[in-house]
């Protein structure tokens, strides 16, 4: 071997007869686990599927029916959320041409999953816990009537929520709406204002039928002859650090006597 061959590139020396020996009779049947193409010196075995190094990913993975099916889906997201951002600006701003005409189609989307209020925020915020409660008139089997104690529906509801991750609507605002509904539309003498004052009372006095039941087996297996509401509105007191002081007594308003009719569902049948 000369210098040239001894360089960064040496020459290949030539086969000779001794480095490929001939296959022999016993190996043409091709069961030999070698037999096969040559591997190549600058690449992948001969007749080895040709693989991309970057596979696609994502959308582009899918078929073009799946990518299709996808890209409606996103687009169907994104303008439901479109659609509902807007209406819920609209809810939050102030009055304009827009909420003016369209003000019905507003609060029916917003209410009552979405609603808005600043509550929470204000400068004074609610600072009361209201409870709402009712006492019922049974008949007694000797023809008399006896009246019961009161008993807390707030504090029922409560008890559904607590410890609850996924409470529902109903548990939740249900009672409580409906008494600010009936507070806002009735006098200190519990005088209704306008149809919406008879609308309130009708609406509460349906929601107190329907949970007379689970007052207790006193009352569920008694005949109610009527029902009497009232609130318990008691201040939350400041925290130990602030010199704040205010009374912890609670406050009633007791509404008159309601006679539950057929109409009033869950109770009230033989009234």
């Amino acid at each position: 071997m000369d210098r040239y061959d001894e360089g960064a590139h040496p020459r290949r020396a030539a086969a000779t007869p001794d480095d490929h020996p001939l296959p022999s009779a016993d190996a043409s049947d091709g069961s030999d686990a070698s037999d096969g193409p040559p591997p190549s010196a600058d690449g992948p075995p001969v007749g080895a599927s040709d693989v991309p190094d970057h596979a696609p990913a994502g959308i582009t993975a899918l078929s073009l029916r799946y990518q299709i099916a996808a890209a409606l889906a996103l687009a169907v997201v994104a303008v439901g959320a479109l659609v509902h951002l807007g209406m819920v600006f609209l809810h939050v701003a102030p009055s304009n041409t827009l909420t003016k005409q369209h003000g019905r189609a507003v609060d029916d989307w917003i209410y009552p999953e979405f609603e808005q209020n600043w509550k929470l925020f204000a400068p004074n915020p609610l600072q009361q816990n209201i409870d709402v409660q009712v006492r019922v008139d049974l008949r007694t089997g000797e023809g008399g009537v006896r009246t019961t104690g009161w008993y807390d529906l707030s504090a029922l509801d409560g008890a559904d929520i607590r410890h609850n991750p996924l409470p529902s609507h109903t548990q939740q605002n249900e009672l409580r709406r409906a008494w600010d509904f009936y507070s806002s539309s009735h006098d200190n003498a519990n005088r209704p204002s306008g149809l919406r004052g008879e609308l309130s009372e009708s609406y509460l006095r349906r929601i107190v039928a329907r949970r007379v039941d689970r007052l207790s087996a006193e009352v569920r297996e008694g005949t109610v002859e009527r029902v009497q509401l009232r609130s318990s509105t008691t201040n939350v007191q400041p925290p130990s650090w602030s010199a704040e002081k205010v009374s912890d007594a609670p406050v009633y308003r007791v509404l008159p006597w309601w006679t539950l009719s057929r109409n009033d569902v869950g109770t009230g049948a033989d009234a």
